[in-house]
């Protein structure tokens, strides 16, 4: 990590997870998007933390966020219990997932209060809690001049003139393909970054799984391949790790230029493999940037045209 990294501010969810597979399971892991990015983007820069648990939030996995560069000033303990997520993976490659309970507990009467030494944050990331909260923490960082969201299909059905709002006072929309499709309304991935890109935002980057994902700008396409994998655990929580990465590679470089884009949806997919290769955040938390720089180097070497490896 850089030392003179900009701080990120991430705004989203903290919960226990458990998590089924045909062949294991995993009970009251750490879950929920803000754990699975700090994880990710503490490998590049610092980061605060704004989320609620309830008085059930063991100890380990708080002290498992304090011993990284995690600021915690920002995570509310409430009365009351944590929220808490429970789903099942099927398929050949754990491609289908069905989620079995949702418990949103002291989660539900969430609502993001900046503590006053995160306002000026330059560097944001609101993950995928309903768009009345992401805009609420938008109010709260005027210095922002980074800001990233997420969203998922539910916010899609249940609260899009939000969405709409979010998408304009934002500078990156991160989607996956099908929420890009449902939303835009349009079949192909082209032209579903262009009706998101007419919002505002300057960047839509479109997840697409094993298949890599594309950054779309009005003008460029860039295309970052998903890192081959031989084994699959556990797919939760991929994404968010994507995004850490991402954001982490915005913080390091101080700025959200195209090159630190293109190379940090790079390390976004060397740390979604990471995620996946175990359950919960076990695979993060266990590799060191040399594992990370080595996979990334992999990467490179699978786009290169004239067969040069990477050093």
């Amino acid at each position: 990590m850089g030392d003179d990294a900009r701080p990120i501010l991430v705004v989203g969810s903290v919960a226990l997870d458990a998590v089924h597979t045909p062949t294991e399971s995993a009970s009251e892991v750490l879950g929920g998007a803000a754990s699975y990015f700090c994880l990710s983007a503490s490998m590049f820069a610092p980061v605060r933390l704004v989320a609620v648990v309830g008085e059930d939030f063991p100890a380990a996995h708080r002290r498992l966020l304090e011993s990284r560069p995690v600021d915690l000033t920002g995570l509310q303990v409430r009365p009351g219990k944590t929220f808490r997520w429970t789903a099942r993976y099927s398929g050949v490659r754990l491609e289908d997932r069905e989620t079995l309970d949702t418990q949103l507990n002291v989660f539900k009467d969430f609502h993001p209060v900046l503590p006053d030494a995160y306002r000026d944050s330059k560097v944001v990331f609101l993950a995928n809690i309903q768009p009345e909260l992401q805009l609420e923490v938008l109010e709260q960082v005027p210095e922002a001049e980074f800001i990233a969201c997420d969203t998922m299909k539910l916010w899609l059905d249940t609260a899009r003139p939000g969405l709409e709002r979010l998408f304009k006072r934002v500078d990156c929309v991160m989607v996956n393909d099908e929420e890009a499709v449902q939303f835009s309304g349009k079949r192909f991935l082209p032209s579903a970054a262009r009706v998101i890109l007419s919002y505002g935002p300057r960047v839509v980057i479109i997840k697409r799984g094993e298949n890599g994902s594309l950054l779309f700008t009005r003008d460029r396409v860039f295309l970052a391949p998903a890192h081959p994998l031989e084994t699959v655990r556990d797919p939760t929580g991929a994404g968010d790790a994507f995004a850490g990465a991402l954001l982490g590679a915005v913080a390091r470089a101080g700025h959200g230029g195209d090159d630190v884009l293109r190379r940090g949806m790079l390390y976004g997919s060397v740390l979604g493999s990471l995620a996946v290769e175990d359950f919960s955040v076990r695979r993060i938390i266990d590799a060191h940037m040399g594992d990370i720089e080595a996979r990334l180097s992999n990467l490179v070497d699978m786009i290169s045209l004239d067969g040069t490896r990477a050093k």
